[in-house]
C-alpha cells in the first residue's frame, strides 16, 4: 500500500484575480504534468476547462489534479475566488488537509480572500501563504504580510525575502538556508542559480531569520531554552517546529514570487512537503447519525479501517457523470459494491479515474488519503457518504447556504423543455447552492442561486453546454415574512354532517421568535383538554403553513406557537381534524399579529481607487446601504457596507462606470431585516399582480 506520509491533499484559494489558477498551472509544469504552459489571460489553463471559465478568466468549479514532487504525491484542488461560488471553496476545504493562500503582491488582502480565509479557519485547515505577482507595479511583499496580520488576524512567518522590486524582481532569499535563488529572464522555472545573499540584503536577512527562529522555537520548550542560552537549533529541528506551528495554526509560513514568470515556485512546493500535514496528521472527520449529530466516533485515516468516503463534488463532462470522492479510510477497488448511507442504496463501482484537470487515468484501486473520481454513479449527490455495506456510517454532512435570488426561465421553443429539464437536473446535482422549483400556478421554472453572477453563469451553461435557449425573467429577491406582535387566539374546526364528524378546538399564543429560529412549537396544555397524541398533528398543521405568509405569500420566519388549551370530542376528534384546525388558526391569526416583510441584506465589500470614494459611498447610500467602515490601502480604499439585495442588481456595471473600470466588489448574504414600508408596499403589489395573472 502507498505510504500516506508521502501524500499531501492541498487546495489553492484566494481572491478572484490573485493568480490561483496560474499558480496551479506552474505547480503542474514543475511536477511534469503539463509540457506547454496555458495562461488564464489567454484562456488556456489546464484546470479552467469550462468555456465559461476560459472566457471570464475566473474559476467556477474546483478542479482536482494529482501530481508528484520529490517522491511526494500532491492532490491539488484549485478553487474559485468569486464570492458567488463560495460554496465550491467551502466544500473543497471540507476534504483538504492543507492549503496555499495566494495573495496579490499589489492588491494584498482583498475582500474574497477574507471570506475564504475565514472558511479555512472554521475548517481548521493548515495553510502556507504565497504572495504572488511580485513583478507587478506597486507590489510590496512586506506590506501584504502586514495586511495579513491586521485584516486576517493571522501570523505570517516570513520564510523568504524578495530580491528586487516590481519589474526588477529576480528571485528570493531563503532565510533558513541563507541562500539566494536568482532566476534568469527566460521565464523557464528551471533556469535559476543558488548564490550567496546580495550584500545589501545581508542585514535584513539576518534580522528576519532571527524573528523566524524565535517564532519557530516557541513550539518546543527544550529548543527554546537552548536558543536563549545561545545555541542555534539545527535546520531539521527548525523544520519540525515550523511544521508543528503550521499544523496548530499558530502561524503560516509565508513565501513570495511570480507564478506567471516562474520565479519562486520550487521553494513553495518544498514548503508543501515540509510543512503541510499528511492525511494521518489531520484531526479525523466526525461520524454522525442520520440527523447529523456526532456519534463520538471518528473516521480514522487508515487502510485497515472499513471504507469511508465523502462525495464532495459531482461533475458532468464529456466522459459522463463524475463523482469526486475523498477516501478517508479503507480501500476501494474497481467492481466493489458500496453503500450510500444517505439513500440506503448500494451501487457497484464500475470505473475509477485519477484526474489531471480534464484528462484522466484509469485506476483499479484507491485507498485512504486519495482523492479520485468515480464514473457513472447514479444516485449520489454532493455531501453523501459512501461506505462499506457491512459497516454503515455517515460522515459529517456539508451545510449549504440558502439561495437569496431567483429568476423565472422558460425554453424559447417547445422542444427545449425536456432538454432543459435533463440539463437542470444534472446542474442541481453538481451545485448544491443552485436550486430549482416549478411554480405550481404558472408552470414557470424558477432557478434560485447565490447571486446575479451565479445565475448568469448557470443560464450561460444551459445555453452553451446543453444547447438550451432560454427566455429569462427579471431577477426576484427571496423576501421573507415574520410577525411583530404576540396574540392569543382560539380556533375550532367542526364538521358534523352525517356519518363520523370532525372536531378540534385549540387555544394558542403566536409570538415573534428569536432571529434565525425558524419555527418553534411548544405545548403547555394541562388536564388533558387536548390529548397528547394530537400535538404532533397540530404542530404539523402550523408548520405546513409557514411556506406562505399573509402579506405576499413569501415563506415565514421566526414564529413561536404555544398551545395552552383547547377541546376535543371523544368520537369526532382525530389527528386530521386537529391538523386542519391548526391550518385554519394560522390563516386566522397571522394577519392580526403585525405581519412584516423581511428582505435579504448583503455584506458588501467594495474596493475603489481613492479618487472615487465619495462617488461610491454616495451610490451605496442611495441604494439604502449602511456603511460599516472604510480602510485605506496603498492602491485604493475598501468600503464595507450592508446593502439590501434588491438594490444591488446591476451593481458591477455602475461600479465600473464610477471607477473607470478599476473598482471591484464582493458580496455575501448577511441576514434578513425589516423592509421599509414604501418597499414593502411595492413588493406586495407586485406579488398580488403575479398571483392574479396566474
Amino acid at each position: 500500500m502507498a505510504d500516506l506520509s508521502l501524500y499531501r491533499n492541498i487546495g489553492i484559494f484566494a481572491h478572484v484575480d490573485a493568480g490561483k489558477t496560474t499558480t496551479t498551472e506552474r505547480i503542474l509544469k514543475l511536477t511534469g504534468k503539463i509540457h506547454k504552459l496555458g495562461e488564464v489571460h489567454e484562456g488556456e489553463s489546464t484546470t479552467d476547462f469550462m468555456e465559461q471559465e476560459a472566457e471570464r478568466g475566473i474559476t467556477i468549479q474546483s478542479a482536482a489534479v494529482s501530481c508528484f514532487w520529490n517522491k511526494h504525491r500532491f492532490n491539488v484542488i484549485d478553487t474559485p475566488g468569486h464570492v458567488d461560488f463560495t460554496v465550491e471553496v467551502y466544500r473543497s476545504l471540507k476534504v483538504l488537509d492543507g492549503g496555499i493562500g495566494v495573495f496579490c503582491g499589489s492588491g494584498g488582502v482583498e475582500p474574497q480572500s477574507e471570506t475564504n480565509w475565514r472558511y479555512a479557519n472554521e475548517s481548521e485547515v493548515a495553510r502556507i501563504i504565497f504572495v504572488n505577482k511580485l513583478d507587478r507595479m506597486g507590489a510590496d511583499f512586506l506590506r501584504v504580510t502586514d495586511q495579513v496580520q491586521k485584516v486576517l488576524g493571522a501570523k505570517p512567518l516570513i520564510m523568504v525575502l524578495p530580491i528586487g522590486r516590481e519589474d526588477e524582481f529576480v528571485g528570493v532569499v531563503d532565510l533558513l538556508s541563507r541562500k539566494a535563488y536568482i532566476w534568469d529572464e527566460t521565464g523557464q522555472p528551471e533556469n535559476y542559480e543558488i548564490t550567496d545573499i546580495p550584500a545589501d540584503m545581508v542585514e535584513d536577512a539576518e534580522m528576519y531569520r532571527e524573528q523566524l527562529i524565535e517564532t519557530a522555537v516557541e513550539m518546543d520548550d527544550d529548543l527554546m531554552m537552548a536558543y536563549m542560552e545561545g545555541e542555534e537549533p539545527s535546520p531539521e529541528d527548525l523544520k519540525r517546529c515550523i511544521r508543528k506551528g503550521t499544523r496548530d495554526l499558530a502561524f503560516f509560513p509565508t513565501y513570495c514570487g511570480s507564478a506567471f514568470k516562474n520565479k519562486g515556485m520550487q521553494l513553495l512546493l518544498d514548503a508543501v512537503v515540509d510543512y503541510l500535514p499528511t492525511p494521518t496528521e489531520v484531526d479525523p472527520q466526525d461520524l454522525t447519525d442520520e440527523e447529523g449529530n456526532p456519534t463520538g466516533e471518528k473516521a480514522i485515516v487508515s487502510v485497515e479501517e472499513p471504507l469511508r468516503a465523502l462525495a464532495f463534488k459531482i461533475m458532468d463532462d464529456r466522459f459522463g457523470a463524475l463523482t469526486f470522492v475523498r477516501i478517508y479510510s479503507g480501500v476501494l477497488n474497481k467492481g466493489d459494491t458500496i453503500l450510500n448511507s444517505f439513500t440506503g442504496k448500494t451501487e457497484r463501482v464500475g470505473r475509477m479515474v485519477e484526474m489531471q484537470a480534464d484528462d484522466r487515468n484509469e485506476i483499479d484501486t484507491a485507498q485512504a488519503g486519495d482523492i479520485i473520481a468515480i464514473v457513472g454513479m447514479k444516485n449520489v449527490q454532493t455531501g453523501h457518504t459512501l461506505c462499506d455495506p457491512k459497516h454503515p456510517c455517515t460522515l459529517e454532512a456539508m451545510v449549504f447556504p440558502e439561495p437569496v435570488i431567483s429568476i423565472a426561465v422558460s425554453p424559447k421553443d417547445k422542444g427545449g423543455s425536456e432538454k432543459m429539464g435533463v440539463a437542470i437536473g444534472k446542474m442541481v446535482a453538481e451545485d448544491p447552492s443552485f436550486r430549482v422549483e416549478t411554480d405550481e400556478d404558472s408552470g414557470e421554472t424558477i432557478l434560485k442561486g447565490m447571486g446575479e453572477l451565479h445565475l448568469d453563469i448557470k443560464v450561460d451553461i444551459l445555453k452553451r453546454t446543453y444547447g438550451v435557449e432560454l427566455v429569462v425573467g427579471e431577477p426576484q429577491v427571496a423576501y421573507r415574512e415574520t410577525i411583530t406582535q404576540e396574540i392569543e387566539d382560539s380556533y375550532t374546526h367542526k364538521k358534523q354532517s352525517g356519518g363520523s364528524g370532525q372536531f378540534g378546538k385549540i387555544d394558542y399564543r403566536i409570538k415573534p421568535g428569536e432571529q434565525n429560529t425558524g419555527f418553534t412549537f411548544t405545548s403547555s396544555v394541562v388536564g388533558g383538554n387536548v390529548p397528547k397524541e394530537f400535538f404532533p398533528a397540530i404542530e404539523k398543521g402550523f408548520k405546513g403553513m409557514m411556506g406562505e405568509g399573509p402579506l405576499a405569500k413569501f415563506p415565514v420566519l421566526d414564529v413561536e406557537i404555544e398551545l395552552y388549551d383547547g377541546g376535543f370530542h371523544a368520537v369526532d376528534s382525530s389527528a386530521v381534524a386537529f391538523e386542519i384546525a391548526a391550518r385554519g388558526a394560522f390563516r386566522q391569526s397571522m394577519p392580526k399579529a403585525g405581519p412584516q416583510l423581511l428582505e435579504p441584506i448583503m455584506k458588501v465589500d467594495v474596493f475603489t481607487p481613492e479618487d472615487h470614494v465619495g462617488d461610491v459611498i454616495g451610490d451605496l447610500n442611495r441604494r439604502r446601504g449602511m456603511i460599516a467602515g472604510q480602510e485605506a490601502g496603498l492602491t485604493g480604499v475598501r468600503i464595507k457596507a450592508d446593502v439590501p439585495l434588491s438594490e444591488m442588481f446591476g451593481y458591477i456595471g455602475s461600479l465600473r462606470t464610477m471607477t473607470s473600470g478599476r473598482g471591484q466588489f464582493s458580496m455575501e448574504f448577511a441576514h434578513y431585516a425589516a423592509c421599509p414600508s414604501s418597499v414593502a408596499e411595492k413588493v406586495m403589489a407586485e406579488s398580488k399582480e403575479r398571483h392574479e395573472k396566474k
